[in-house]
């Protein structure tokens, strides 16, 4: 267990590198997903264009969507911003901070997911071979309308007897399949071109702000944990405490049974002081009320005022 615990802690004191991780992951995990996954377009003008932007846009919404549910920082964003004011005032550079990281991240294994697709091409083939220009090609002179619906919706079907060595099939995929790399290779040189810029151009401006704001969003996700490991201490103690009131006559019993009980004159003062004053079910909920509608100021020179 105290092997978990340190692994959890590490987890919890380097979130961020964490976090890196897991987009990254995520992005293998979508490269992986799209080599392992057998795509056959259906080869039917109506469903072609649903099948293939189908393939080419709902993973990486499903993507984008385990990209924020992993990532711990975008519920503490909601609850920051969703928060009542109180004693203390909400930044809105921070939230728009927390926010960007967090699309930042969500935003990795969607795009590789794209970009992916669209230098393999089969998605945009499927998709839009229905909607080529048929006078464009050969192969397409004495055919009626319907017809060529029909043979251009079945371009993507290698297998089919009629498109198998067909010369019109070859030219409407290869056209196809470099509309969609060029498309991919474009999308990849604005990010590259993007986060090049970013880059460089980030001690432009204004530090000062960029410093703070990443300063008061890790306190905001580190004060929400340390929050929560108070609660589990707290409760902890309380449950402690109720227990021993209720069971006060099968006290050497429950030490017998290896109880964690505080010997006399060791953990037996911080316990009571951290639970003076809180003796039932109602001031607990109060406390906790009043850190959720009345988080105390930032500034700790009050307390020692006190």
């Amino acid at each position: 267990m105290d092997r978990f615990r340190m692994i959890f802690q590490y987890f919890q004191s380097n979130s961020e590198s964490v976090m890196n991780g897991i987009c990254g992951l995520l992005a293998l995990a979508s490269v992986k997903m799209y080599t392992s996954f057998d795509f056959s377009c259906p080869c039917l003008p109506q469903y072609n264009m649903a099948y293939g932007l189908g393939i080419m846009f709902v993973p990486p919404v499903i993507l984008f969507l385990c990209g924020l549910i992993l990532n711990r920082q975008s519920l503490v964003m909601l609850e920051e911003w969703r928060r009542p004011p109180g004693h203390r005032k909400k930044d809105l550079a921070v939230i728009r901070y927390m926010c960007s990281s967090i699309l930042q991240r969500a935003m990795v294994a969607p795009v590789v997911w794209i970009i992916v697709t669209l230098l393999d091409g089969k998605c945009l083939i499927c998709a839009f071979s229905g909607s080529m220009d048929p006078e464009k090609f050969v192969g397409f002179a004495n055919v009626s309308r319907v017809q060529v619906q029909q043979l251009l919706a079945k371009v993507p079907c290698k297998d089919d007897e009629l498109m198998r060595n067909s010369t019109s099939r070859k030219a409407v995929s290869g056209y196809l399949r470099c509309w969609s790399q060029a498309l991919g290779w474009s999308i990849l040189l604005i990010l590259i071109i993007a986060a090049f810029l970013a880059r460089w151009l980030r001690p432009c401006f204004n530090q000062a702000a960029l410093l703070q704001a990443r300063h008061w969003s890790n306190y905001i996700d580190i004060e929400q944990k340390i929050f929560e490991e108070a609660c589990c201490e707290h409760s902890r103690l309380f449950a402690h405490k109720c227990i021993l009131h209720f069971f006060e006559s099968m006290r050497q019993e429950i030490k017998l049974h290896s109880f964690s009980l505080p010997r006399e004159g060791e953990g037996a003062e911080g316990g009571e002081d951290l639970l003076q004053g809180i003796t039932d079910q109602d001031q607990v909920n109060k406390l906790l009320k009043t850190w959720y509608y009345e988080k105390p100021p930032l500034d700790v020179s009050q307390a020692h005022q006190r």
